[in-house]
Order: C-alpha cells, then structure tokens, then sequence
C-alpha cells in the first residue's frame, strides 16, 4: 500500500519528533517543515496527501499559510494546529477551508484519529454501509417474502430507496449490484400483490391505502387553514429516492412534519393519476360527470388542461370555495418567471403549482443521446435530478416560501420505473400506444407476463369499446409490437417509463413541511 504523505510546518518542529517517529511508525511518511514559507514551497514542489499547520508561526502565519497552500492545491486536507481557540482565528481558518483542528499540545491518538477521518472516511465509510446492509439484507429478504399488506410495502419500499442512496455513496458495486438484484426480486413480489389486491381497494374503500383520488381530501385538506398560507407542490414523475436525494436541501429550511408515502392508481401516468388526484373521482367517474373535461387515450388533445377546474369542484365538495392560486409549469423559461408571483400567490390562502421538469427530463432522457449519457443508471438519473433542483428556479420559489413562512406540501401524481424487458403485444389500431400499459379489443399477449383487468368498470377505468381491456406490464417489462420489434426493444431499453406496476411508479412520497422561520417567528 502507498505510503500517505504527510507535510507538517512548525516553528518548533524538533519538539514534535517523537509524534513524527509515532506516525512513521504507523507507516506515514512525514517532511518537516519551519515556517509557512517552506511549507508553501513543498506543496508547489511535491505532492502530499495532508498537512499539519502550525497557526503561529513567524513570518507568513499559518492563516496565510494555508490560503496559498489552498492556491496551489485546493483539494489538499489542511489540518490547523493552534494553541488558542480564538473565535476570530477560527473563523477565518474555518473560511479559509481547513479540513480539521487541533489545540496544543496535541498527542498522538488525536493525531491518528484525524487522519483517519479525513484520509480514510471514505474507505471506513464504505466498510461500515456495506456491513449494515449486508446485515440488513436477510432480514430486508425475509420482509419482502412475508409483504402482506399495503403498508408492508411501503416499509419494504422505503428500506429500499435508503439503501439505495447509502451504497450509492459508499462507492461499494459489489453492494449496488446484490441490492440491485434484491429490488427485482421486490418488485416481482409487489406485482403479485398489487394483481391479488388491486380492485378489491375499490370494493372494500376502508381496507385501500391512500389512492390518488382520496389524496387531496384525506391528506391536503386537512393543512388548509385561514391561520397560515399552504402551497400544494406537484413534482410530477419525482419517485420517493429522488425525493430523498432533495431532502437534505431543505433541512435548513423547513421542519419535516410528515415523510410518507401514497399509492397512484392504475394505469400510473399523468392523465390518468393526476386528473383523480385533483377531481377526487376515478377516471370513469370524471368521464361520466365531465365528459367535456376527460379526453380518451386516442383523442388528439391535451389529456390536462382541465386540472385547475377539477381541483376547484373537489374543493367545493369539501367545503373550501375560497379561491386560489393555480400554475402549471411546464417548460422551463416559464419556471424563471414564478418567484415574479410570489405577490400573486401571497394573496391566497391556498396556492398550487404543477411542475413537469421530471416528467420532461425522462422523456427526455428516451429522445435525446446526450440525455442519457447524463442519465445512464438510476445513480446518474438521481444525480442529474439534484443537480437540476439545487439550481433550479423551483427551488428558489421553495426558499421564498420558508421565508415567507409557507406550509409547503410537496407530492407528484406517478413514479417511472427504467425498462429492460420488451414484452410481444398485439391489437388493432384503436390499442393505446403507452409503453407500460394498453387498452384495447381483442389484444394479444401472454398471460402470464401481464396483469389484466378484463372488466375496467372494476377499476372505474373508461373504455372507448365495449369489449376493451387493460393490461399492464410488471417489472421492468415494457411493451413492444411484433412489427419492427429489435428496432423498438433497443430504441427503448434502459428508458424511464411509467403507466405499469413497479413499487417506483406506483408507491410515490407525499411530504408536509414547516418553515422554520414560523417556528423562529
């Protein structure tokens, strides 16, 4: 193993010889230095994995020190050493971009313990996530064999997404890959759930977890209050680990006051998820009241544009016929221009914005090449979606509102899942084009590889023929036609999709969250 290089400046480095020989001893390799100017010459020289920084030093002090040393190799570790605990001295070391501090007179333990924090974090980092989850990987495989209930799965969802985010720091690809294999087997598991329980949601309400349709009255009516201001935040397509990638961009902002999750219904896509989340009804139920409003999968027009209006008759079922403020944001120039609202929308109790950046980004992600090269793995995926919410006029927005004291209320209407399997599938003209579900007459598939809903009136799914069906693809299977069908399987492999059964398009976060200047306040 490479010997870690240690420079360390001191004006009374003799005095330090029997740490050095300790480190030596230990296997670190350590040049000793005076004074501030030789140490900044040794880092232009040579190259070292950390320093020791001695902060009073005559000539160039250790504070000047460290800021050319931080010219010439930014990403050097520095350790200041100092015999006062200064508030100012700190301060400015601590701005400078120390890594570390220790008081004098320092012995050797502290020495080692630094080190290791700041040199093997990562490595001890690694090891202690990937024994934790190899640990938890027995008991997490006993749970997903022994889901029962709806509840059931969303701890075993939840568990899932930690673990993702966690391997995924820890750098540790043997871990990803046996987590990897263990959600397939989950979500194997979970589609034969959701075929064995699915409509019985619908015959027996009071044994269903909350659905898209009971969303709004069961969870968002409840924070509407004349005593504070809420905004409604619909991320569409943000899967629960995306959600926990952003969390911790928010920790400075807002007091998580709910971490849950909710079940969309099928088929899991904006037209059919988001349209009964704001009516409250199922899709048949706002194909029969509107008509005018619900547009079938084969008409030409847009399938949401009515979501303001069906948001406003639920809430007048519910009692609430106070107006509010409604946005769609669905490119990104017109996301620039909301916080420009932020008078508008303060003029209102209640306040919702939809934003389709997720949404767009996967679809995205199918027709663009640099896309997914930027989003080529769930990891990639997770990071190009943080990367774009830290930046994003969005999260401006959600800082306007802390500081406006907002009770902030961020969900989404589906999940996407990423396809590998392309599944045959045969229909007439009139069959929906979706890559993860179809409804039609007289289809063609295997049994076995889909869940079908024979009889859509059980699910309160409208048909535009009275012979039609659903089905649905599991997995990560996703539907293809026999004609051109190598074209469309490698056209689409390794795309974002949603509209089927995967824990990721169906078990979706929905989060409450309070400005911590109302607490302060």
């Amino acid at each position: 193993m490479k010997s870690i290089k240690i420079l360390w400046a001191d004006d009374e480095i003799e005095l330090l010889k029997p740490h050095i020989i300790f480190l030596e001893s230990k296997g670190y390799s350590v040049t000793p230095v005076h004074d501030g100017a030789n140490a900044i010459e040794k880092v232009s020289e040579e190259h070292f994995d950390i320093v020791f920084l001695d902060e009073q030093m005559p000539g160039i002090s250790g504070i000047d020190a460290l800021s050319q040393i931080k010219q010439i190799s930014p990403d050097i570790p520095v350790i200041m050493i100092t015999k006062s605990e200064a508030e100012d001295i700190m301060e400015a070391a601590i701005g400078s971009k120390i890594s570390d501090y220790l008081i004098k007179p320092v012995n050797p333990n502290q020495i080692l313990l630094t080190l290791k924090k700041n040199l093997e974090s990562k490595h001890l980092i690694t090891q202690e996530t990937t024994s934790k989850y190899q640990i938890e990987f027995s008991q997490l495989g006993i749970e997903i064999s022994n889901a029962h209930t709806w509840e059931e799965w969303i701890e075993v969802y939840k568990k899932i997404s930690f673990w993702e985010l966690q391997l995924e720091q820890s750098k540790d690809r043997g871990m990803d890959e046996v987590l990897h294999m263990q959600k397939l087997e989950a979500n194997l598991s979970f589609a034969k759930y959701i075929q064995r329980n699915y409509l019985s949601w619908f015959a027996n309400t009071s044994e269903a977890p909350i659905l898209s349709q009971t969303l709004i009255k069961n969870r968002v009516f409840n924070n509407i209050s004349p005593k504070q201001k809420t905004m409604l935040l619909v991320i569409d397509n943000l899967r629960y680990d995306h959600w926990l990638a952003i969390r911790p961009l928010l920790k400075d902002l807002y007091t998580i006051d709910v971490d849950s999750l909710y079940y969309s219904i099928l088929p899991t896509t904006t037209q059919y998820a988001r349209n009964a989340l704001f009516s409250g009804l199922m899709p048949s139920e706002i194909a029969k009241l509107y008509p005018d409003i619900w547009k079938n999968d084969d008409d030409d027009e847009g399938k949401n544009k009515y979501e303001e209006q069906l948001l406003t008759s639920q809430l007048k079922r519910l009692g609430y016929t106070d107006k509010f403020f409604f946005e769609k944001i669905s490119a990104i120039h017109p996301g620039r221009k909301i916080t420009e609202k932020l008078h508008q929308i303060s003029q209102h109790q209640f306040s919702v914005i939809v934003y389709n950046f997720v949404d767009t980004l996967s679809h995205s992600r199918t027709e663009m090449d640099i896309i997914k090269e930027l989003a080529s793995n769930e990891s990639a995926y997770r990071s190009l979606i943080l990367s774009w919410f830290q930046h994003s006029a969005l999260f401006e927005l959600i800082r306007e509102l802390a500081h406006n004291q907002y009770k902030l209320i961020i969900t989404t209407d589906h999940g996407s899942i990423r396809v590998q399997n392309p599944i045959k599938v045969i229909g007439d003209k009139s069959i929906t084009t979706n890559l993860r579900y179809k409804q039609g007459k007289a289809l063609q598939y295997n049994p076995k590889e889909v869940f079908e809903i024979k009889k859509p009136q059980q699910a309160f799914l409208p048909t535009t023929h009275m012979h039609a069906s659903y089905i649905f693809a599991q997995e990560h299977d996703f539907f293809a036609y026999p004609n051109n069908f190598n074209h469309y399987a490698k056209y689409y492999r390794n795309s974002f999709q949603h509209g089927g059964i995967s824990m990721e398009e169906m078990i979706i976060p929905y989060i409450e969250l309070t400005s911590k200047h109302s607490i302060i306040s």
